[in-house]
């Protein structure tokens, strides 16, 4: 897991190096795919439509911050408070990292005389890609944690997960808001803080949460069993 989120990071950096020294390589491919996916959307209206319901409503942001503010508040509420805490501050790492480098780099979105749809602030990198990717990291992390031997929806939610995070980063290229590097970048930093998280949980997060458990089960009353609910299973 550290190897995954140490190569997703210097992926990312490389990427970002690229688009800021403007390589012209990557700008022509850039260029060449938003083109093509362009004239694609002006000549398919019903399908462009429906890509604008699924980034405005299904993937939008805000839908996968709902989900897991309620992971969050569940994870608290079954005295998880540790892992609450790791799933909360990942989320709003991420978004901190992804509004610094939207200010740091400023990279205009792509323009149109004909635009589908519109987007605001800069480009670099795709907030819904990171979004989506983190969000869903997160969501499957904890269910591992607590469900994946017993649960027989683990693999529909996996599937669920990685048609999400694909299919926003198609939507956001598709409707002419985002270039693909943008998108790509998203996704690598998405799955850096995702994996990072994972990380720093295991060898610091889950040994606080032991302690804690230990100590409110030392606090606790004989036969009254606090202290149990959070333990993780």
């Amino acid at each position: 897991m550290r190897s995954s989120a140490l190569v997703s990071a210097a992926l990312a950096v490389l990427l970002l190096v690229l688009v800021v020294v403007g390589w012209p390589p990557l700008l022509s491919l850039d260029r060449s795919v938003a083109d093509g996916l362009h004239r694609s959307a002006l000549a398919e209206p019903g399908f462009t439509h429906a890509n604008r319901i699924l980034t405005d409503w299904v993937w939008d942001p805000w839908t996968m911050r709902a989900l897991i503010t309620v992971t969050v508040l569940v994870l608290w509420w079954r005295r998880e408070r540790w892992l609450a805490l790791w799933v909360a501050a990942a989320t709003l790492l991420a978004s901190g990292v992804q509004q610094g480098l939207k200010a740091a780099v400023g990279r205009p979105r792509p323009g149109w005389p004909d635009p589908v749809d519109s987007a605001q602030y800069a480009a670099f990198p795709s907030g819904h890609a990171m979004t989506e990717t983190v969000g869903w990291g997160l969501l499957l992390w904890v269910f591992a944690l607590h469900w994946r031997e017993t649960w027989r929806g683990w693999s529909l939610l996996a599937v669920a997960a990685l048609v999400s995070v694909l299919g926003v980063g198609w939507t956001r290229i598709y409707l002419g808001v985002h270039w693909l590097s943008d998108v790509v970048a998203g996704w690598l930093l998405g799955w850096c803080v995702v994996a990072g998280a994972i990380v720093t949980y295991r060898r610091y997060g889950a040994v606080w949460h032991e302690r804690a458990a230990r100590s409110t089960d030392r606090a606790d009353p004989p036969g009254t069993g606090g202290g149990r609910m959070g333990e993780t299973t």
